[in-house]
């Protein structure tokens, strides 16, 4: 079985704008490999203007809140870094019994990258050390908003490069074992 894999475009993104933006794409990726019947609930940004889908399962959005918090507590420790978050979808087989007991493998079917490029927020003020004028008052609202307008543009085109890679890669999906459950089972990674 192959691995379809799905690199999403690199976000230039601050650390407060981590939870709102890996929320936004993790839900929307789960979303739509969602089975089953799911309850989707509209989610509205609060830092952008773009409202997303998400199935409104608790332990899902407990789950994904956990692997972002570990993801902020990297951050935190490695700043201004270039960094991924991948979610896997696997398939569960068991493998031939032996003396220790049964082996179980995952088969993954699919793969997405998110690309991050975590910058630190520009200080404001003029600078002590050198001659150079740090941009100011007017200026600097202007340049984190434009950078912000940018981001949600940004953040717009991944989530319609989920939903157009959603839309055109089906065959490598495996064949649902169990009619009761609503995700396939699946792995956040993020980096340690």
């Amino acid at each position: 079985m192959n691995c379809e894999t799905c690199q999403l475009k690199e976000l230039v993104l601050e650390p407060p704008e981590i939870r709102e933006v890996l929320r936004c794409i993790l839900h929307t990726i789960l979303f739509h490999r969602a089975l089953g019947l799911v309850r989707p609930k509209d989610v509205e940004c609060e830092l952008f203007d773009i409202t997303y889908v998400q199935c409104e399962d608790h332990e899902l959005e407990k789950k994904i809140d956990e692997k972002i918090n570990q993801f902020i507590g990297w951050v935190e420790k490695h700043p201004n870094r270039k960094s991924q978050v991948c979610i896997s979808f696997y398939e569960v087989k068991n493998k031939h019994a032996t003396w220790f007991g049964n082996k179980i493998e995952r088969f993954y079917w699919e793969q997405w990258y998110i690309n991050l490029h975590i910058i630190s927020p520009k200080p404001h003020g003029k600078s002590h050390n050198t001659k150079a004028h740090v941009v100011t008052g007017e200026n600097a609202f202007e340049g984190s908003n434009s950078r912000c307008a940018a981001l949600e543009s940004s953040l717009r085109e991944v989530l319609f490069q989920i939903i157009k890679f959603v839309n055109e890669k089906k065959d490598h999906i495996p064949p649902l074992q169990n009619s009761e459950i609503v995700s396939f089972p699946y792995e956040i990674s993020t980096p340690r």
